[in-house]
């Protein structure tokens, strides 16, 4: 039975005060949020994360060091982490990268350290929450990971196809064409339908935003944003003048200006408005409520409470570095049993000239006890008799 209290004269008796009082815990405690880039080198993530949060928040690579980081052949995991305030409410940003993805001949399995990232925080905050004492959680939960698609015109490649189906089914995950200005509108248009029939057809697990609302502005606005998906934008942290004077965030081309900001002409806006302003706690509260959780309950059937991970022997890296040691070990077992057969033939060889050497000493004291004892025959009157 429900019942609804009112005194017009006091104003009720509170509870209307409520979201303020979240408000004010919010404000005050601020959030966690951690973002995640994965796609081919020079497809613009960097770019991409810099443009959004007005700041330099990662170096980008000259091509020296690009190519550097492409002959170790491995997928790294770097964590770029920033605070950002904003009307009093601070966000507490991770922004993880993942060099190296994508950019070798072979790629098979190199998205297995970008999973086990993913899975590796899910267990560290699954940890934690075992703990008698939970003060002080760090939360280090993956809550999107933007996908950058290269913008070959075609379709999703293999490597896609595969990777986006095993992130999409931990994670938040949010398609991105990237250099959209590539492309003509035409192509663009093309091209976006051709990705989400394959991630249709392939069952790929993407984020979907909720549409339901309670004013018809904000209903329209989710339909609007996942009507642009892949989102397809453009990156550029530097300004550059239009025709009609305005200074923009942009690339210049001959034939004009591609703005960043320009829903014309990208969809960079209605990504940083998922991103940030309109469900970035509908991305915390699904990565706790269904990702997390998730993870958790296949946890829990599988093992006893507190009882740790078994480690995964799947990782290509993991595999590479232990078929090296096997490979060390074995050479060096080989070079080991080399230098025991030489030892031994050396032991062998001495001791057969030991035994030579003794053997000869052995006849020598033979001949000498032989001459001794004829030289006390020779010399007894005995044997003077004998003689005669």
């Amino acid at each position: 039975m429900g019942l609804t209290t009112g005194a017009p004269s006091s104003g009720g008796i509170g509870i209307a005060n409520l979201p303020n009082q979240l408000h004010k815990i919010v404000t005050k405690k601020g959030t966690n949020f951690s973002l995640m880039v994965v796609g081919e080198s020079g497809t613009g993530k960097t770019t991409f994360i810099n443009t959004l949060l007005t700041t330099e928040l990662i170096e980008p690579l000259d091509d020296a060091s690009r190519r550097k980081k492409q002959m170790d052949r491995t997928v790294d995991i770097n964590i770029h982490k920033a605070e950002l305030e904003e009307k009093m409410f601070s966000v507490k940003l991770n922004v993880v990268d993942t060099p190296g993805f994508g950019d070798y001949v072979d790629n098979n399995d190199c998205w297995l350290p970008v999973v086990d990232f993913i899975e590796n925080q899910y267990e560290q905050y699954l940890r934690q929450e075992q703990q008698p004492v939970r003060k002080g959680i760090v939360d280090m939960r993956v809550h999107a990971c933007l996908y950058f698609i290269r913008p070959n015109g075609h379709t999703l490649k293999p490597l896609d196809v595969r990777a986006m189906k095993a992130i999409g089914a931990r994670v938040n995950l949010i398609p991105v064409i990237a250099k959209a200005d590539t492309l003509s509108p035409a192509a663009l248009r093309q091209f976006k339908k051709r990705i989400m029939d394959v991630i249709d057809a392939q069952s790929i697990r993407i984020y979907q935003p909720p549409i339901e609302s309670e004013d018809e502005h904000s209903m329209q606005r989710n339909r609007d944003i996942i009507s642009a998906m892949p989102f397809a934008i453009i990156g550029s942290d530097k300004e550059v003048r239009t025709e009609d004077g305005r200074m923009v965030k942009g690339r210049l081309y001959p034939w004009g200006v591609a703005e960043v900001e320009n829903d014309q002409h990208c969809d960079f806006k209605k990504l940083r408005s998922l991103l940030i302003r309109t469900h970035m706690l509908d991305l915390i509260s699904t990565t706790e409520e269904f990702h997390y959780d998730k993870y958790r309950i296949t946890q829990m059937k599988t093992r006893k409470f507190g009882e740790p991970k078994l480690k995964k022997a799947d990782n290509k890296k993991f595999r590479e570095e232990e078929d090296n040691l096997r490979a060390r070990f074995t050479e060096k077992v080989k070079l080991e049993e080399n230098r025991f057969r030489q030892w031994e033939q050396r032991l062998i060889a001495e001791r057969d000239r030991l035994n030579k050497d003794l053997e000869q000493e052995h006849n020598l004291v033979k001949q000498l006890e032989s001459e001794i004892e004829a030289l006390s025959n020779s010399g007894s009157p005995n044997g003077k008799f004998f003689r005669k």
